[in-house]
């Protein structure tokens, strides 16, 4: 059962490199072009719905403070007050092809994604990290190929690691179809092609390092979809916080220093700056690893430590700086909010 599941994911991992981040943030471009702008959905629809209620509701309170306001105090405050109630009615109208507010959060979301590509694309960052990750797995890959070979004898055994050997050179071929001549393409090769045809010449610890485990290459696989899984996740995370934006409109009103349109928008900001950060990192790493072992035909590394930290690593630190920013952004909102305030 373990040998088919390892078996069954080596197909996923042999074009794992090909998914990126680009590439999932188009798969959810429809679903947020669904949600925010499409006129007959009543998701959407009934959110900001609810959001006017809030807003219908928080006005009363909002009007007490008015009031009070205006007796206390000169007119000047008071009057500078009413651009939140214009502000609100003014995001949550509806114009037909969506709210101000829905075209507002999904030309944010653009502008993050335009920054993230713009990220990825530069000094070819996508080819270096899809090869840092099919050098991290291309071992396991070739081991899953030699693997069947290894419960046999004599000459069956010979015939099994020839075959798996010129299935093998299929992969090596598409390597060097995706990254040219590359070193540590080279290098598997070379390991494979001395334990399919001297067998006899090759250590056996060589031949079983090369074979490696089933479980490595389930937990490498693991890793794998685990950050492809994180990806996802923010993508999925954004949409719901999106989706929210017209109850913490609604909820603005209400006579408090810290306004939920400001959470709101700053979550939104933190997600989008958790996906960026997530990208640089991974990045970075992979261009150390095709720069550094991938270009040494002396070296053998284990890129296991790769794989936890982009599937585990990289998440968790990417999450920490985006909280750190986020503390930073909502503190400049609410200190920008409350001086346009006073001088208005």
């Amino acid at each position: 059962m373990i040998v088919f599941i390892a078996q069954a994911g080596v197909d996923n991992v042999i074009s794992s490199g090909a998914t990126t981040s680009r590439s999932i943030a188009e798969a959810w471009d429809k679903q947020w072009i669904d949600l925010l702008q499409n006129s007959t959905n009543s998701f959407y629809g009934a959110l900001t719905n609810l959001g006017i209620f809030f807003a219908v509701g928080t006005l009363l309170f909002f009007m007490f403070q008015w009031l009070k306001d205006l007796i206390d105090s000169d007119y000047s405050r008071p009057i500078s007050a009413l651009i939140w109630p214009l502000l609100i009615v003014l995001l949550l109208t509806n114009t037909g092809s969506g709210s101000a507010l829905s075209n507002l959060t999904l030309g944010v979301r653009n502008l993050l994604n335009t920054v993230n590509q713009q990220i990825i694309t530069t000094a070819d960052a996508n080819k270096i990290y899809q090869q840092a990750l099919n050098m991290s797995t291309a071992e396991e890959i070739a081991g899953s190929l030699l693997r069947p070979c290894g419960s046999l004898l004599g000459e069956q055994q010979s015939q099994c690691l020839v075959k798996a050997s010129e299935k093998a050179s299929l992969l090596w071929q598409e390597y060097r179809n995706l990254y040219g001549n590359q070193i540590w393409i080279d290098r598997l090769e070379t390991k494979v092609t001395q334990i399919a045809y001297n067998t006899g010449s090759v250590s056996e610890n060589a031949f079983n390092a090369l074979l490696g485990s089933t479980m490595q290459t389930i937990i490498k696989n693991f890793f794998v979809s685990l950050q492809y899984a994180f990806q996802n996740l923010i993508e999925a995370t954004m949409l719901l916080v999106a989706a929210l934006g017209p109850l913490a409109v609604g909820g603005s009103l209400l006579p408090v220093a810290g306004k939920p349109i400001f959470a709101w928008l700053t979550g939104f900001l933190c997600l989008g700056i958790s996906k960026i950060s997530f990208n640089i990192i991974a990045i970075l790493t992979s261009a150390v690893i095709v720069n550094g072992p991938g270009q040494d035909a002396s070296t053998d590394p284990d890129l296991m430590w790769f794989m936890i930290f982009l599937g585990l690593l990289a998440p968790i630190v990417s999450l920490v700086i985006a909280g750190a920013g986020g503390f930073a952004i909502f503190n400049a909102i609410s200190y920008t909010g409350a001086l346009v305030r006073d001088r208005v």
